[in-house]
């Protein structure tokens, strides 16, 4: 019986002792010292049960203590928030009170500030946009604390800081009628960077070189353009750089010294070259137009006028010379002398008709360039107008740059197309003209042969 009492109290702690006493059963050699084993472990849990239970009682209390102290610690800065706000408000009230003051205080001072404000931030930036900043740098920088001091509440501008506004000014002014040489690193249009002597002529230009400069106040650069004006300029821009007094021609810009549009206009107008490329694939087929039609009627025109000159040697002698179409149509005469008239009149008019085509080569060719060449424009025209529509429907009638290719060629061509037809027509003319003087003289002479002829029968 005692045995199974035993198991029964083994079973009954076994579960809440499993694990503190997994590696001490296999200790046991029999079931008595089991049991002890795991009343043991029973007490050492139930002393360490108590023992976690006094220290979770403990840290409660701490807890507890350490909430009230927090509950106490936000109340009193509740207090302390409120006292704060009502600081502000009274504070705001007293600032209220004492901007009051400083306006009534200052009169018209505050109205004079304004104006004064308005003022020194235009110098400022006329100042920063003057080429004459390039030689005098770092003349603003005292504008913008002038402008601080104006604008704020607590500080006021000191005589000598409104002296130095007018002393800038009247500096700008000093500076616009005069020409100083100065020494500037300057950035080439290569991008490599040279020291050289800058000229500045007044407010205008800045001169190096024979070269035209700019200055970007942004970033304080002096650079060469990147595209010079006409030489004559260029030439005046290296004489009054080497002049040492008296009066000197030079190309000046007057919309400075915040545009220089005219420069700018002046050095982006296309020359003759670049006009000539706007018109494109027909532009270049007009101008070979054009270039054939020159050697056409070159060639046609010397031919006529060796013709001419033989035609006239031949009406100086009577004797035929086969070389000129007047002594071939003689000699035509001269091989049939018994033939009547009516026969001889026509064989004169064969012998005019076989000279005509060697006569009029080519006129009728130098007709067609003329008439072809503005139809040639014309479809440069209409082809550039598809072009503008096609970027107008892209990018909007908004931006004129997405439409100057378009414009240009439409606008380019035509202009070829007349130009190549007018002197075309005038050269058809001309030869035309001397082609018909010679057929004329061949005509009179064959007409004077066969009156000749009826004559003598």
């Amino acid at each position: 019986m005692k045995n199974p009492v035993k198991i029964s109290v083994l079973s009954l702690f076994l579960g809440f002792s499993l694990v503190s006493t997994s590696l001490n059963a296999q200790d046991a050699k029999s079931l008595d010292e089991l049991l002890q084993m795991i009343e043991t472990s029973k007490r050492t849990e139930t002393s360490e049960y108590n023992k976690r239970q006094i220290e979770f009682n403990s840290d409660k209390n701490e807890q507890g203590r350490l909430l009230k102290k927090a509950q106490a610690t936000r109340a009193a800065e509740e207090r302390r928030s409120d006292q704060l706000e009502q600081n502000i408000r009274d504070n705001e009230r007293k600032i209220a009170a004492l901007r009051q003051q400083l306006d009534k205080r200052l009169g018209s001072l505050k109205e004079l500030f304004g104006h004064l404000t308005g003022a020194a931030g235009d110098v400022r930036e006329n100042l920063k946009q003057s080429v004459v900043s390039s030689q005098i740098p770092g003349r603003t920088d005292f504008l913008g604390e002038l402008i601080d001091k104006m604008s704020s509440d607590t500080r006021l501008p000191s005589i000598e800081d409104i002296e130095q506004l007018w002393f800038e000014q009247q500096r700008e002014m000093v500076e616009g009628g005069r020409i100083v040489k100065f020494d500037r690193q300057v950035t080439l249009a290569s991008g490599n960077q040279q020291q050289m002597e800058v000229v500045r002529v007044g407010t205008y230009n800045l001169l190096a070189d024979g070269m035209y400069l700019e200055y970007n106040p942004d970033s304080g650069i002096v650079s060469e353009l990147p595209r010079q004006p006409a030489g004559k300029y260029q030439d005046s821009a290296a004489e009054i750089q080497s002049a040492t007094g008296g009066f000197t021609k030079v190309g000046l810009d007057p919309t400075g010294p915040l545009g220089g549009g005219l420069l700018r206009a002046l050095i982006n107008t296309p020359t003759l070259e670049e006009r000539w490329h706007f018109g494109g694939i027909v532009g270049y087929v007009i101008t070979g137009v054009f270039a054939f039609a020159i050697a056409l009627a070159l060639w046609r025109f010397i031919a006529l006028f060796m013709m001419s000159s033989g035609v006239s040697a031949q009406l100086k002698t009577s004797t035929p010379n086969p070389k000129n179409p007047l002594g071939r149509v003689l000699q035509v005469a001269e091989d049939n002398p018994r033939l009547d008239p009516e026969s001889l009149e026509l064989k004169l008019h064969e012998a005019v008709l076989k000279e005509r085509p060697a006569i009029e080569s080519g006129l009728n060719l130098l007709k067609i360039i003329a008439m072809v060449a503005p139809l040639l424009g014309l479809l440069g025209t209409v082809t550039g107008m598809i072009i503008t529509f096609q970027m107008i429907t892209l990018f909007g009638a908004g931006d004129p740059k997405a439409m100057a290719g378009g414009i240009s060629q439409a606008l380019v061509t035509t202009v070829l197309g007349l130009v190549v037809a007018i002197p075309t027509v005038l050269m058809h003319t001309l030869v035309n003209g001397r082609a018909q003087r010679i057929l004329h003289i061949l005509e009179e002479q064959s007409a004077g042969i066969v009156a000749d002829s009826v004559e003598a029968r």
